[in-house]
């Protein structure tokens, strides 16, 4: 027996399939932690609780300027003879919104990843960081001096990608290093300290802290991607953070030179986004199947009666 199924069903089964079938637009991912370093030291019980307190007021400081702006830095006294130096920045090539929301959501977790009792943290999410420390000497609950000094150049994290085939090493370093000096070139003549490029599918980004001077940024830069070069040299990607600026890149395009497939390169977005695509479609058109037969099996019940 022929079943009519009303158009109203069929609308209400395409909707349902527009809204199952997940979107390939990728999800922000701005407020993911990349890394924490807490200090050890504390204050001693005479000192704690001023230094607590001088905190949370720094932190509603960082607070309300990342709605403003996507560099800030100040300073609150704890006494005559210490003060608090914090600050955040932001990645320059994310929205205002954004910043806010991610610095908002990295004080909320400093909090958890380190010690409220940690003289000095920095907390670095892929949008944004925070960091602050004492530029004074105080006496500390194990009697170490705090040094207020920071080196530039002092590796703080590195994350390698996946490796390019080894049939692939010498064009494939060729290829970076070519990049890698029109990154250099290009940090030199930025006005802000950040500048990002394409390269041959290559995707590279570099960014120093906003109150940098250009040579202190340029070579923070060098030193980053000397880092890269050495530890992530046959990688399809890499994120290296030095203490004043980190460098970024990705290799996107699927093939180079004539035309050779490079292993693993634009793999991981691309093929992942259309499985989920296409699991889910199958899934939503199974459900809908399901639905059409239920209906029609209440149909013919209702026909037999």
């Amino acid at each position: 027996m022929d079943v009519h199924v009303p158009h109203s069903t069929i609308l209400l089964i395409l909707t349902f399939l527009i809204f199952f079938i997940p979107s390939s637009k990728p999800v922000s991912n701005y407020n993911t932690l990349v890394y924490k370093t807490c200090a050890t030291q504390t204050f001693n019980n005479d000192h704690q609780l001023l230094f607590s307190q001088t905190l949370t007021s720094l932190f509603q400081q960082l607070i309300a300027q990342s709605s403003q702006s996507k560099f800030f830095k100040t300073k609150e006294l704890i006494n005559d003879d210490t003060s608090i130096s914090g600050l955040f920045q932001c990645r320059n090539d994310i929205t205002s919104q954004d910043c806010f929301s991610c610095v908002n959501s990295l004080l909320h977790m400093s909090n958890t990843l380190c010690s409220s009792d940690s003289i000095s943290a920095r907390v670095q999410l892929y949008g944004c960081y925070i960091q602050y420390n004492p530029e004074k000497v105080l006496e500390t609950s194990n009697n170490e001096e705090l040094s207020d000094q920071s080196d530039s150049n002092l590796l703080q994290y590195k994350d390698c990608g996946v490796s390019v085939a080894a049939n692939y090493y010498v064009e494939f370093g060729e290829l970076m290093d070519e990049a890698f000096v029109v990154l250099e070139n290009g940090i030199v003549n930025s006005d802000n300290g950040y500048y990002r490029m394409d390269y041959k599918g290559v995707q590279l980004m570099a960014q120093c802290e906003g109150d940098s001077e250009s040579c202190e940024c340029s070579r923070c830069v060098y030193d980053a991607v000397e880092v890269a070069k050495e530890q992530c040299g046959t990688t399809l990607s890499a994120q290296i953070y030095l203490d004043k600026c980190f460098i970024s890149y990705i290799y996107q395009q699927e093939s180079y030179g004539n035309g050779n497939s490079v292993p693993g390169a634009g793999r991981n977005n691309s093929t992942e986004k259309l499985a989920v695509i296409v699991v889910g479609g199958a899934v939503a058109l199974f459900l809908a199947f399901m639905f059409l037969s239920f209906l029609n099996s209440r149909r013919k019940k209702d026909d037999d009666e």
